[in-house]
C-alpha cells in the first residue's frame, strides 16, 4: 500500500514544531540571563520574535491590498484578510509581552512614547480592518474599504520601526540593524533570538496558509448559497 505523502503543509508543521522546541530551550535554558535585567529579559526573545512576523503579515496586507485595487480580484482580498488576522494576533502578543517586560525593567507597565503609542495605533487600525467585515454587507464595497484601510495600517510599520531612531523614547534602541553600541553580544543570546524569529516566521506561514484556505472555503460556500437562492427563486 502506498504511504500517504506528508505534503508541504505537513512538512511546515514538522519544521514549526522542531523550531519551537529548540527556540524555547535556547531562550529559557541555553542563553544566559541578562547581567542587568536577570531572567525577566528572556521574554525579549518572544517579544521581538513576534513583532517581526507581524510586520511581514502587515506588509503582505499592503501588497495584497494594492493587487486587489489594481485587479479587483477577490482572491487578493481574502489573502490579505488572512494575513491581517495573523498579523493582528502577533501584534497582540507584542502588546501583551511588552508591559510584562517593562514593569520590572522600567518600573511602569506602559509609557506613552512614540514606539508604544504608534504600535497601539497600528493594532487599532488592523482591529478595525478585521471588524470591518462584520459591518458592511456589500462585498465590493467591503473589499475596497478593507484594501484602503489595510494600506493605511501597513504604512504605520516603518514609523513603528524607526520611531526609536527618530525620537527620544523609553523603549530600548534597536537590537537588529541598530547602532554600533546597541544590540546583543553574547552568541547564545543571538542564537536564541534567531531561532525565535525563525519559529515565529514559520508559524506565520502556517497560520496564513490555513487562514487563506478557510477564507477560500467560506467564499465558495457563500457563492453556493447564492446559486441555491437563485435556483429557488426561479422555481
Amino acid at each position: 500500500m502506498k504511504q500517504p505523502s506528508l505534503g508541504f503543509d505537513g512538512f511546515l508543521m514538522v519544521v514549526l514544531i522542531a523550531l519551537m522546541q529548540v527556540a524555547l530551550i535556547w531562550a529559557l535554558v541555553v542563553a544566559p540571563a541578562d547581567a542587568t535585567q536577570g531572567d525577566v529579559q528572556r521574554i525579549f526573545y518572544f517579544h521581538l520574535g513576534s513583532i517581526w512576523p507581524g510586520f511581514v503579515a502587515f506588509f503582505y496586507v499592503l501588497y495584497g491590498s494594492i493587487r486587489y485595487l489594481m485587479s479587483r480580484d477577490a482572491k487578493w482580498d481574502r489573502r490579505s484578510y488572512a494575513s491581517g488576522q495573523v498579523g493582528l494576533a502577533f501584534c497582540t502578543i507584542v502588546l501583551v509581552t511588552g508591559p510584562i517586560w517593562a514593569k520590572p525593567t522600567w518600573g511602569v507597565w506602559w509609557a506613552w512614547d512614540a514606539r508604544l503609542t504608534s504600535t497601539l495605533l497600528m493594532w487599532l487600525i488592523f482591529l478595525g480592518y478585521i471588524m470591518l467585515r462584520d459591518y458592511i454587507d456589500d462585498q465590493a464595497k467591503r473589499e475596497r474599504l478593507s484594501a484602503v484601510l489595510g494600506i493605511i495600517g501597513a504604512s504605520m510599520v516603518p514609523f513603528v520601526y524607526f520611531s526609536t531612531r527618530w525620537f527620544e523614547v523609553q523603549h530600548p534602541k534597536p537590537v537588529v540593524m541598530g547602532d554600533a553600541d546597541s544590540g546583543i553580544k553574547d552568541p547564545n543570546m543571538i542564537w536564541a533570538l534567531m531561532l525565535a524569529l525563525a519559529a515565529f516566521t514559520v508559524l506565520y506561514v502556517v497560520l496564513w496558509r490555513r487562514g487563506t484556505e478557510l477564507a477560500e472555503a467560506d467564499a465558495d460556500l457563500s457563492d453556493l448559497r447564492l446559486r441555491l437562492s437563485a435556483l429557488e427563486d426561479e422555481a
